[in-house]
């Protein structure tokens, strides 16, 4: 059973946001993603100073499986990248909801928040995989 935090709002395409609450949000993968994917081996991320629209490709996650896609859950500038995951890709596997985050935006629409999945929501869609 893959974990699933409340306090986060999820996409279909298996990306997570944490409202900051100070008009920033950051974005990883679910567990449920990394579980999916395997080892992970590398990680593309947008460059800081990128706008992203909802919806649109953010990045890739490389595993020993597959790659995937990294989509944005919502519309802003980035205003961080986590370096880490540069020289540690593994952490996503580790702490997909902490250490292993992708990315941070500043929010251009607060409201797209609402438009994503609660944690109920996604577990009863991610269990449908």
């Amino acid at each position: 059973m893959s974990e699933t935090p409340s306090d986060l709002k999820y996409a279909s395409t298996h990306e997570w946001a944490r409202d900051e609450g100070d008009g920033t949000v950051t974005v990883g993968i679910t567990d449920h993603a990394q579980d999916a994917l395997g080892d992970v081996v590398y990680v593309e991320l947008p460059e800081i100073g990128t706008t992203l629209t909802a919806g649109d490709e953010a990045g890739v996650v490389e595993s020993v499986k597959a790659a995937s896609d990294i989509y944005s859950p919502v519309s802003g500038e980035v205003i961080a990248i986590n370096e880490l995951l540069e020289n540690a890709p593994e952490t996503i596997n580790d702490s997909p909801y902490d250490d292993g985050w992708f990315y941070k935006i500043k929010l251009a629409e607060p409201e797209e928040l609402e438009d994503l999945m609660d944690a109920e929501a996604y577990s009863d869609a991610s269990d449908e995989d």
